[in-house]
């Protein structure tokens, strides 16, 4: 069909030839330049990368998915909310990804159940992906990912600690060390009654976490005391911190407060700020995440780090690996936490040495 009197063509996207053309190479080079393929020398390498980007080509996705029969996509099945934890884990991965030259699909959970899960799944693997990683920290939805048999690699992110048997590879933070970590901070500083603001229920964080600062005081010999928060929100820490303050004010309350993230930690702060408990002087607190900005907040939030940069490349890592070394390197990848000490923690009050050690990194 030719154009109307007047009009003018677009004009034509650059192509792999015109890339060859200009720079004095063949067609098949230029694919092994964009395929990264080892055989290519350096200098031819370097005429064909800035013939690419004088002329400004991008490759046709499509076209090579076809020729290759890969996709160059690996999924991600995340949670449908902005959680802390799986939202910086899935920018992780998908910056891990993009460096690796991957493109990524993201499919969201509606809900956290069985169905929700599965369907989820074969969604992506729909799309033909190369690789499924699993972002979403719940219990049941790490059963059925892991009861699922796909062609394609999988990762689950996940504190799973008994991987033993699975059918998929996990890597996570270790949420127990965390929790240890944050809990003999506050009882080498001398408390004795350190109390846990629990996540919800079927997050495996959660669980983790409080059996980390359940062990460390079974340690030592002291009894433990929870407050079920239900969720991660600043709300319900504002609502246990109500309840926190009431009981120092009646004097049998806790002397520190682990909480089991910053959102909890967070709201705690502004319900004891309310009541009148001064923190560190009337309790400790600390959190675990270190949310940006919780170094800004006043007094500046004692926390639990996660390497959510280096989680993401091992995520990536393990999805990537071939079989044989998928299977030699076992059925998990533990990444150290760091405790990062501030001013919301400190001694007991009336004790010697009550001065907080701000911005430590352990």
């Amino acid at each position: 069909m030719s154009m109307a009197p007047g009009r003018v063509a677009p004009p034509r996207p650059p192509s792999m030839a015109d890339v060859a053309a200009l720079a004095g190479v063949s067609h098949q080079t230029v694919s092994r330049v964009l395929n990264d393929h080892p055989s290519v020398r350096p200098s031819t390498r370097e005429r064909v990368v800035a013939a690419i980007a004088e002329l400004g080509y991008r490759p046709n996705v499509a076209a090579r998915a076809l020729a290759t029969a890969r996709s160059g996509t690996l999924g991600i099945l995340t949670m449908g909310s902005a959680h802390h934890g799986p939202s910086s884990t899935v920018v992780a991965v998908e910056a891990a990804a993009r460096a690796r030259g991957y493109f990524v699909s993201i499919s969201s959970l509606g809900s956290y159940d069985a169905g929700s899960a599965r369907s989820a799944v074969e969604h992506l693997l729909d799309q033909r992906v190369e690789g499924l990683v699993v972002v979403a920290p719940i219990a049941a939805v790490a059963e059925v990912v892991d009861d699922l048999v796909t062609a394609e690699p999988v990762v689950v992110v996940a504190a799973i600690e008994d991987a033993e048997g699975s059918t998929t590879r996990h890597v996570y933070v270790d949420q127990r060390l965390g929790a240890r970590l944050a809990t003999e901070h506050l009882l080498d500083l001398g408390h004795t009654r350190v109390a846990h603001v629990s996540g919800p229920p079927g997050w495996v964080d959660a669980q983790v976490r409080r059996a980390g600062w359940r062990e460390v005081l079974a340690g030592r010999g002291l009894e433990p005391h929870e407050y079920e928060a239900g969720d991660w929100t600043a709300a319900r820490g504002y609502e246990v911190g109500l309840r926190v303050a009431a009981e120092v004010a009646a004097g049998d309350g806790p002397t520190a407060v682990f909480a089991g993230n910053d959102m909890l930690a967070q709201g705690m702060l502004r319900a004891l700020w309310e009541q009148g408990v001064v923190v560190p002087r009337d309790l400790s607190v600390v959190g675990f995440d270190d949310l940006e900005g919780s170094g800004y907040l006043v007094p500046a939030l004692t926390t639990v780090r996660q390497p959510f940069q280096a989680l993401g490349q091992a995520a990536l890592e393990a999805l990537l690996a071939e079989p044989a070394e998928r299977a030699s390197r076992g059925p998990a990848a533990v990444i150290a936490p760091e405790l990062v000490v501030r001013g919301s923690t400190a001694a007991p009050r009336g004790t010697q040495g009550s001065t907080a050690v701000a911005d430590r990194s352990v």
